[in-house]
Formats: C-alpha cells, structure tokens, sequence
C-alpha cells in the first residue's frame, strides 16, 4: 500500500520582524548577511524574544486547518551541525510531553478524502546555503544568514495520500487558503517549502528534499514510487534515507541516512517561557480571520447568481477576490466577475505583471456598468481592460481614444451587413437553409466594426435580409 506524508515550511511573509529578534522578516533583496543581529545567528549572549504576531498567526493557521490549539504551548531546541545554521541548534517545538505545539489532529477533505494533520508547529527558518554552478561538482559554497530567524510554521500530514495528484491538489488548497487567511505570500521564492515521505508495502519510509516547485513535488513523488516498487519488485531493501530532487535528470538521488528523532537531542528551551493561549485569544482571532474560502465561494453563487466554476476560481484568489470586493455592486456583481476571470487573470497571471496593474477597482465598476447598459460591446470591452490596465485612464477617456462605442444606428450596420452579405455568398445561402448558421455572419460584421456592433440589433437586422 502506497503512502505519502508531508512535511510543508511556510513563512509568515506578512510579519514585520523575525520570530526571536527584531530584524526584517522579509529578508529578500538585501546583500547578503545585512539582515543579521546576534539573535539570528545565536552569538553567545543573545536572548530570543517570541515575536506574539507569530503565534497569532500560526494559531489563525490552526484553526482553519481544524487542529486543536492547546492552552499552552512551548519550544525546544533541535540539535543539528549544518553550515546555515551556525549556532548549531533550532527552536522548534516538540510535542514530546503531551501536545504543546501551536496545532494539532487537524483535516481537511480533499477530493472526498480526508487529510489528517498530524500537528502545527512554529519554528526559525535557517540561513541559505549558496553554492557556484552545480551543487554536486561545485567546490565553493557560500552561507547567507539574512533568512536566519524567519518566523516560520511546519504543517505535518499524516501518511494519508496515496497518489502523486492527491499531493498536488492538497498543495494547491493549502496555498489558497494560507493566502486568503493573509499570514504569507506563497508566490514568493522559498516561501512555501514541501517535503515528500513516500513509502510501499514492505519498504522503509523515504523522504524526499529540495523540490522546488508544486509541479516537481508531483513528479518526485511519482518517480520516487516507480523506484521503490522496481527495488521491492527485484526483491532488494528499499532503506530509510533523505533524498534530494535532482530537477537536471528528473530523479531522486541519496543524500544521506534518515535521522531519527533521538539524533536531535530534543531538550525545553530555557529562553523561551511557555506561552498561555487564553480563550479570549482565539475568539478574537477567530472573529477578525478573514472569510474562508468556501464560505465566500458560496456567497457568490447564492447571493449574485454566478457560476459555480466562476466563483471557485475568483474565491481562490485573494488578490483577485480582493478586487472583485471592492468593485461590485448588487447589480454589477456578475459582471465583474466575469471581467476578472475572462480577461484580467490572463492579462495579469503574475505576481510581477500584478504590481504593475493601473486599473483600479473603480475602473471594473465602470466597465461592468458600461456593458450591462449597452454603451459598449463585451469585444469593446476586452481592448478597453488591456488599455486601462497599462495606463490607469478613466473608462470614458479609453473609449473616446479608441473609438470604442457601441454601433447601434441600424443605417450604419445595414451597410456593413450588405458588404458582409457581397462577401459571403455562400454562407448567406447556408443561413437560408439553416438558420443556426447565421452566427458566422454576425461573426463577419463584428469584425468589420471592430467589436462595436450591437449584437442583438445586428442579428435582427441579418435574419429580416434571409427572408
């Protein structure tokens, strides 16, 4: 029988500091080893301090996940010798003593299966090992600390998916909802890690390192099984280790024995106190977390009548979603999320190309007004999205320099249909025989207009002309 179990790092990318000290928690476009105290790096001396925001956001984690949150929590320290990690020891936590960690015996249903989270636990991220060209041949690493102290949460699964598909959509949720909850942007690089243990019938577990992306943690995954059943198949040991994801040759490679928990010589962190969780606590919380996902899904599709595979992309989306918020009105609603979705997810499908979007959610309001009140055509509407989205001018002012208004004068586009009707002989004998045809011509003077022609008045006008 096939199991899997994850272990996911997500950094709090929304916090202002690290977890024990008070230097930047984003720590990305700095030199190398700026962003650095003597907490981070554990010079002698130095005291952590819990940084409370942490904790308030893990716990909002927590409960979203469905996981207990004990009324006490408290950390350890991981012993391990790495290069990044020069003080030789992590805080963590350790539910060693009973459950102290921020979360626990959570789930989530995936594709009608129910994932359990075996526990929640909040920890400093280490420094980043650098290395020159290819880590397997290189002979000069480097060692930036500016990571070092980053808060930092662990989401352990219990050895519930048995498929690499199950993983990837179980990924692609959680991503959805740490960014809908506000606690981290997981489009950014390293912010969400995922570690794979993988294991069959008769077979050691395996774990499964350095994958950099949800599309490679499916394809290690896969290949890693392939690997072990073609060991048990040949009748050989399939042995307890670490392996890494060698992205060049798509294949897992053996990186070293698999530590056991008493290699890391767990022991209570005495700079640390133990952390009461009050109730009043997590009322607060849970009164200030944002909607779920599934809640807001639903208040789509009831409330404002859109389409179901409509409002389970836009609800996913937090940045979009947050768009969609501020510019709908009752009757817009619709509208609007069909703009996004449509046109505005293609445009703006980055995080990059997202910071550079002018249009604002004034600008959707109008759009969306324009088009239900017949002042412009859903094609007008499309150029009229790119425009906006690269200059931040008003809707009237695009549709003046474009030239983008609706063509309802029925002389104007009785003289387009006749040089429609001189083109297109045949389809025009089509259209007699079968009138379900006729949209080809309607096709042919949307063209000719440039997407400005009335639909309804122009169908109108072609089907009087086939009598």
């Amino acid at each position: 029988m096939t199991k899997i179990g994850l272990e996911i790092h997500c950094q709090l990318t929304k916090l202002k500091s690290k977890l024990f000290c008070s230097c930047k928690a984003d720590y990305r476009g700095f030199e190398p080893n700026i962003n650095i105290c003597p907490i981070c790096v554990g010079l002698p001396g130095s005291l952590p301090l819990l940084n409370k925001k942490a904790v308030e956001k893990a716990a909002m984690i927590a409960m979203r996940l469905g996981c207990k949150v004990p009324p006490k929590i408290g950390f350890f320290r991981k012993n391990y010798f790495y290069p990044d990690l020069p003080k030789n020891f992590q805080i963590t936590q350790y539910n060693v003593h009973g459950p102290t960690s921020i979360g626990s015996e959570g789930q989530i249903l995936i594709e009608d299966k129910m994932i359990r989270i075996s526990r929640i636990q909040i920890e400093e991220d280490p420094g980043r090992l650098i290395y020159e060209g290819d880590p397997s041949k290189s002979l000069t690493t480097f060692v930036d600390y500016n990571r070092s102290g980053t808060p930092l949460v662990e989401i352990v699964t219990e050895p519930d998916f048995t498929t690499p598909k199950q993983v990837r959509t179980f990924v692609n949720i959680l991503s959805d909802l740490l960014d809908n909850l506000g606690v981290s942007d997981t489009s950014l690089e390293g912010a969400l890690r995922v570690d794979a243990n993988v294991s069959i019938d008769k077979g050691e577990k395996v774990e499964i390192k350095n994958i950099g992306s949800f599309r490679n943690l499916e394809k290690a995954i896969h290949f890693e099984l392939i690997r072990q059943e073609s060991l048990a198949e040949r009748g050989m040991p399939i042995p307890s280790e670490t392996r890494q994801w060698d992205e060049g040759r798509k294949i897992t490679i053996s990186a070293r024995t698999k530590e056991e928990e008493q290699d890391y010589r767990y022991f209570p962190e005495s700079d640390v106190p133990h952390v009461l969780i009050k109730d009043q606590l997590l009322e607060k919380l849970k009164e200030n977390m944002p909607e779920s996902i599934i809640s807001k899904r639903e208040r789509y599709v009831e409330k404002y009548g859109i389409p179901n595979q409509v409002a389970e992309v836009l609800s996913t989306d937090k940045f979009y979603s947050d768009l969609f918020e501020k510019a709908h009105n009752e009757n817009n609603a619709k509208e609007i999320a069909n703009l996004i979705t449509t046109d505005l997810m293609g445009l703006a499908d980055t995080k990059e190309k997202r910071d550079q979007l002018k249009l604002k959610p004034q600008h959707l309001s109008d759009l969306a007004d324009a088009i239900l009140n017949n002042k412009i055509t859903r094609i007008s509407a499309k150029t009229a999205i790119h425009e906006i989205a690269k200059t931040g001018k008003p809707l009237s002012e695009i549709t003046s320099e474009l030239d983008l208004g609706r063509v309802d004068d029925e002389s104007s586009l009785l003289n387009i249909i006749d040089e429609v009707f001189a083109e297109e002989k045949q389809a025009v004998e089509d259209a007699k025989q079968n009138i379900e045809t006729v949209n080809y011509l309607v096709g042919k003077v949307m063209k000719k207009t440039k997407g400005k022609a009335n639909p309804s008045v122009t169908l109108e006008i072609i089907k009087k002309k086939l009598k």
